[in-house]
């Protein structure tokens, strides 16, 4: 288990163009030098009518504000959002709980710039489970409209095990396992606090958050749960690629343009 979860390590740390630190290595680890995502954190967007509410871009676990999410920026600009995206937690590896923090002073930056009540968010992975911390336990329920969650690690997964395998330099990592105390503390109760809609998307070719149906969130008429090969079966997308995913953007944008979340009736376009 440890070597499986080593070697995702690897191959998510190369995806964003980084080399996996040793154990005794100092941090902070370093951020993409390329910038924002494609039309995101533009601070004097201001919202419209139509399109009142700004959103959030969360990365993942080694990920950072730019890597994988270009596409996803884009599609969400070209429907008229204001999109912004944030480095958080030393790549995602540090503690989640201060990671929501620093997750809800990039909201009040946001809120404060457009003017907006609220923002929704799309996040990936870890990206997708971590703002409901934010929502639950740091008064995140009054500003956010909408979370979409690419994968989102819910419930955890089961590569994870007590030591996680990643040197100790990732200890969210350790908190994302199946079981885990924070994981437990963030779904005790109810799993959905709040007029928040929520919007989860897997893909059953997800290698990371494993089984993928970990990343479903309780049902209610808050919550819509999708896997994409239900929508598109020809979609190969795993964990990694997800935000890149024409299938998971267009859900996306479906729960981001309507009241609650994502139509559980709404069929994208599929193929090229």
């Amino acid at each position: 288990m440890r070597r499986a979860l080593g070697v995702l390590v690897v191959t998510l740390l190369a995806v964003v163009g980084l080399s996996a630190p040793a154990a005794a290595d100092p941090l902070p680890l370093p951020t993409s030098p390329f910038g924002d995502p494609v039309g995101a954190n533009d601070w004097s967007c201001e919202p419209t009518a139509e399109r009142p509410t700004p959103v959030v871009i969360v990365h993942g676990t080694f990920g950072d504000k730019k890597s994988l999410l270009d596409g996803l920026s884009a599609a969400m600009v070209a429907k008229g959002f204001c999109v912004y995206s944030l480095d958080y937690g030393n790549r995602g590896t540090g503690e989640i709980k201060a990671s929501a923090t620093q997750l809800k002073r990039f909201v009040t930056k946001v809120l404060d710039a457009t003017g907006a009540a609220k923002v929704s968010m799309v996040g990936h992975s870890q990206g997708g489970m971590m703002p409901r911390y934010y929502i639950k336990f740091l008064g995140g329920a009054a500003y956010v409209d909408d979370l979409v969650g690419l994968s989102p690690s819910n419930h955890g997964t089961t590569i994870v095990g007590g030591g996680s395998g990643t040197g100790g330099f990732c200890l969210a990592c350790d908190q994302q396992a199946a079981g885990s105390p924070f994981l437990t503390r963030l779904n005790a109760g109810d799993e959905t606090p709040g007029a928040v809609s929520y919007t989860q998307i897997t893909t059953r070719n997800d290698e990371v958050v494993v089984p993928y149906t970990s990343a479903y969130l309780a049902e209610g008429p808050r919550t819509t749960n999708v896997t994409i090969q239900d929508l598109c079966p020809a979609d190969v997308a795993e964990h990694v690629l997800i935000p890149m995913s024409r299938t998971a953007i267009a859900v996306a944008l479906d729960a981001l343009t309507h009241a609650g979340p994502a139509d559980p009736a709404f069929r994208p376009r599929c193929g090229l």
